[in-house]
């Protein structure tokens, strides 16, 4: 038993650990066992893309089902999946939609008393005198902590402000850690279910990202970076950060509509088309301007981290996941994007120059795989759709596309930069479900250094 100072809620954290896993366990038996089903059945004379796409619709409904139940880790590796769920074809995506509406909606709140209790810790025990109110109710719950609605009392001479107030709920990164070194161990489900994906580089990248979401004071400083940066642009909003802890963040209370409101419904007229399009070219321009601008890019691509305010800014939220890029994004990145954009016949070997690629069997075809992605770059404005978006993913991600013709095997990224392609396909499967069009080159173009200069100059990228 764990004795850290947060009582009985890690206690029974802790000793969960043994059912977490066992369910989890229960995931590579189960997909084993359709495998082998599948098997029989094409050896009978079955249709096997109809036969593997049935397959995998069935892995994703059991693998959502037990995710939901485990919360913590399992959760937040559900969410990172929700990034692909645009990419699956339309009777595979299904049960993913469902199963991660149910994962995102279910998750339970802390008790008042805990919650007291942890700001006690974290805030002090005269906490209750930051506040001029404080909304014992939960104004949103996730997987390692929960906002509530607060007033922050300003003091003499000073006004009070609205404020979000982030608590983390105790013993998440016990249960987190646990989790999540139990989902390495079933990394092979999720070859199976994306299989021109490394499922192991997935978790290792989600592991990572996760555990640094954990510093609440890490995210304070990312936050305060962007709001910094971005303060007086008239068409983002960063909240300012009023307090933090290793367990806290206190930030200003942004009213707005999350574009997870927008994505459940299709615009129906003309000028609430025009409105989507103006916010979604004003996340674009802010994705891809913070690499330049702030050194960093926000990295947890989900709809509802995203606000329409009501003077019709975006405002961006939850800064936990960051990539950090102090550079900006390399310019032999942006060289390959145009190189790709243009379907120039020689970024394979523009990438293999660079050390991207390091197959040694000759058939890699960088355009094939991955030139699709590029295709928001082609000409000055793109239309982003559920159908293009699952297109890219029937040839990346499907067991029966390019991916397997070696292309995918090959590629060698330095982990920072396979992040930064990660969290850009993410932020496209929120646009395509968003239905809009976005003039994306012209950002490329103002913002990604060696965009506008395709001559691959470098023998070889830092690692």
């Amino acid at each position: 038993m764990i004795d850290d100072g947060r009582g009985d809620v890690t206690r029974r954290v802790v000793g969960g650990t043994a059912r977490r896993g066992g369910r989890l366990a229960a995931l590579p038996l189960g997909a084993a066992g359709r495998s082998l089903a599948g098997w029989g059945r094409r050896a009978l004379g079955g249709d096997p893309e109809a036969l593997g796409r049935e397959a995998l619709a069935r892995n994703a409904e059991q693998v959502f089902a037990v995710l939901g139940e485990l919360k913590g880790g399992a959760m937040k590796l559900g969410q990172t999946l929700a990034v692909f769920e645009t990419m699956m074809p339309a009777e595979v995506a299904e049960p993913y939609r469902e199963a991660l509406t149910r994962l995102q909606t279910t998750a339970e709140p802390m008790p008042a008393a805990t919650v007291h209790r942890v700001l006690a810790e974290q805030l002090g025990r005269g906490w209750r005198s930051r506040f001029a109110a404080f909304d014992d109710e939960p104004a949103g719950v996730a997987s390692l902590g929960q906002v509530h609605r607060a007033v922050w009392s300003g003091g003499r001479g000073r006004d009070d402000r609205e404020v979000a107030v982030k608590v983390q709920h105790p013993g998440a990164d016990v249960a987190l850690r646990s989790d999540l070194a139990l989902l390495r161990r079933t990394s092979w489900v999720l070859a199976r279910l994306m299989p021109g994906l490394d499922a192991r580089a997935l978790l290792d990248e989600i592991a990572d990202r996760t555990a640094a979401e954990l510093d609440y004071r890490r995210e304070a400083d990312h936050q305060r970076a962007h709001a910094a940066a971005l303060a007086g642009d008239p068409e983002v909003c960063v909240p300012a950060v009023v307090a933090s802890s290793p367990r806290v963040l206190v930030s200003e209370w942004l009213d707005g509509v999350p574009l997870s409101a927008w994505s459940i419904r299709p615009a129906t007229t003309a000028a609430e088309q025009a409105e989507r399009d103006r916010v979604a070219g004003a996340l674009v321009e802010l994705l891809f301007s913070s690499p330049a601008r702030v050194g960093l890019l926000h990295a947890d691509p989900h709809p509802g981290n995203v606000l329409v305010l009501r003077d019709g800014r975006v405002g961006l939220v939850d800064f936990g996941a960051v990539a950090e890029l102090p550079d900006g994004v390399p310019a032999v990145l942006g060289r390959l994007m145009r190189m790709l954009a243009d379907d120039d016949p020689g970024v394979t070997a523009a990438a293999r120059a660079a050390g991207f690629l390091t197959g040694d069997t000759g058939d890699e075809d960088l355009g094939a795989w991955v030139g699709g992605m590029a295709d928001p770059l082609r000409d000055e404005t793109f239309h982003f759709t559920e159908a293009w978006m699952r297109r890219q993913g029937h040839r990346v991600v499907s067991p029966f596309g390019a991916a397997h013709r070696g292309t995918g095997r090959s590629l060698d990224l330095p982990a920072r930069w396979m992040s930064l392609l990660r969290v850009t396909g993410g932020w496209m499967s929120v646009l395509a479900r968003l239905d809009v069009t976005v003039p994306v080159r012209g950002c490329a173009e103002a913002w990604v250094a060696g965009f506008a200069d395709p001559v691959i100059d470098s023998p070889a990228v830092p690692r």
